[in-house]
């Protein structure tokens, strides 16, 4: 049994090794270089303030504009190439665009068009359109589907420094969804693109991706616990004769064996925490009904005011809006209106609606009820801080654009999962919900994965020191592994 272990760990190392020195190296590189993103804060700080005067046709005509029989799920007012166009978004993460001066539904996308988008996005930058594809190594977020083919525009930011950028500008409503800058690029051969198995996308093996990930990862997760098995087996607490307490003799054989003692625990649960990030075989699920997604209810109306009435309404509370969003919640439809520094109001969508900086917290709560209508509400808490479940990131990690505003309104559920829902007051959108599993995730990927422990996120640079230091260590563990692999597999057999 015990040579079946030793085999075992050495032809697992001689196949994983090399994955795993580069899962390590990437993963340093991603600590401050992430996947490129566009975010919600980011892109309205490309957008002009919307003007009230002139600026749009009413809603109703707008909505007549979408296809027969279309039901937005979303809408928003925004701008795109300096003129205000109406987002929706339909069934099956499609979208259509309004031109938000005439009414008419925005025609295919062309090149000219998406030059336009980008010069908007970057202004004073010079474009050069590359091509219209449908997915390369910076666009491969599922978020993007709706949106392809998409056009690929440069922008030559070399007088300002940003170097050459390049803008992913949507085939359906021409905007710019993704941005790439050359740093971004550069660095993400040897981050995200390397640690997420990018290479395998959009090639013969993509629809194989999950799985490899999946078997990769937990055929390195048993490497690693057979090497720290087969390193405690190995020590001896009586030296050798030598002086010293392992038995190998030559210096590799010896490093890897320290090295596996003293980083082997801490490579195991990276490994495994890894494998766990993307839920193999559904164990984050926990099979209970999940809230219900909010209808967007835009019933047209004398009572209905007009976008530039609106717009004024909210210049006069003081913000100047460049995205105007409309939500239904509790039953009562609403617009939102943010401006470029993160700032929102809050409207109802009818004239005497009161412009309001948050919803009242018996409306957010009677709305947070109808989301598990099913189950009843356990307790509810108004949060002001950062706890253990919910915290921000910084902005390129995975999920540090996802906005995680404060306070939020937290609501606990008395159902089977003991479900959590985190609602915004700004908007009474959902942020985030847990329940028992994803609880449970919490502490075996976000912890042990990315150290996301407050005491380390708030106190830098503690956390980058600590997470270099064992990387290293993960990637020395891995890197000695390999050298020894060839070494075995380059030995004469005779």
């Amino acid at each position: 049994m015990k040579r079946l272990l030793f085999l075992g760990h050495r032809w697992l190392g001689i196949a994983l090794c090399l994955f795993m020195a580069l899962w390590f190296l990437s993963g340093v590189v991603m600590m401050y270089v992430g996947y490129p993103k566009l975010g919600t804060a980011e892109r309205l700080q490309t957008l002009p303030p919307l003007a009230s005067a002139g600026c749009c046709v009413n809603l109703e005509q707008a909505l007549a504009a979408l296809p027969a029989g279309a039901r937005p799920r979303s809408l928003r007012l925004t701008s795109i190439g300096g003129r205000p166009v109406f987002i929706a978004g339909l069934e099956k993460n499609r979208f259509a665009a309004i031109s938000g001066h005439d009414g008419k539904a925005v025609g295919s996308i062309g090149a000219e068009a998406a030059l336009a988008a980008a010069r908007a996005f970057l202004p004073g930058q010079p474009a050069r359109y590359l091509e219209a594809l449908q997915e390369d190594a910076w666009t491969h977020s599922r978020a993007l589907d709706g949106h392809r083919p998409l056009h690929v525009v440069e922008m030559d930011g070399s007088d300002d420094g940003r170097g050459r950028t390049l803008l992913y500008v949507s085939a359906s409503t021409g905007e710019v969804v993704r941005d790439a800058s050359a740093t971004e690029r550069t660095w993400n051969w040897l981050g995200a693109w390397l640690h997420w198995l990018y290479p395998l996308r959009g090639g013969a093996l993509d629809g194989w991706w999950t799985e490899i990930i999946i078997y990769t990862s937990l055929a390195a997760t048993l490497l690693a616990l057979s090497g720290l098995v087969v390193g405690l087996l190995r020590w001896r607490r009586r030296p050798y004769a030598n002086g010293s307490r392992s038995p190998y003799r030559k210096a590799m054989l010896r490093w890897h064996h320290w090295l596996g003692l003293i980083f082997g625990l801490l490579t195991f649960t990276w490994i495994l925490s890894g494998l766990l990030s993307v839920n193999p075989w559904k164990v984050f699920d926990a099979g209970t009904p999940k809230p219900a997604p909010a209808r967007l209810e835009l019933a047209a109306g004398t009572d209905a005011p007009g976008i530039g009435e609106v717009l004024q309404r909210f210049r006069a509370d003081g913000l100047e809006a460049r995205e105007l969003e409309w939500l239904t919640f509790a039953g009562t439809t609403y617009v939102q209106a943010r401006d470029g520094q993160g700032h929102s109001r809050l409207l109802s969508w009818q004239r005497q609606g009161v412009v309001q900086a948050a919803l009242a917290p018996g409306v957010l709560e009677a709305g947070g009820r109808q989301l598990l209508p099913q189950a009843g509400l356990a307790a509810t808490h108004l949060q002001t801080e950062y706890d253990w479940h919910y915290y921000q990131r910084t902005y390129h990690s995975m999920t540090g654009h996802m906005e995680k505003a404060l306070p939020v309104l937290r609501l606990e559920f008395d159902d089977p999962a003991h479900t959590w829902l985190y609602l915004d007051p700004r908007n009474g959108a959902l942020v985030q919900r847990l329940d028992d599993r994803l609880r449970l995730k919490r502490w075996l990927f976000a912890l042990f994965h990315s150290w996301d422990w407050l005491p380390l996120l708030q106190h830098r640079p503690l956390w980058d020191i600590l997470l270099i230091v064992a990387s290293l260590g993960g990637f020395l563990v891995s890197l000695s592994g390999l050298v020894i692999g060839l070494r075995r597999l380059a030995r004469p057999r005779g």
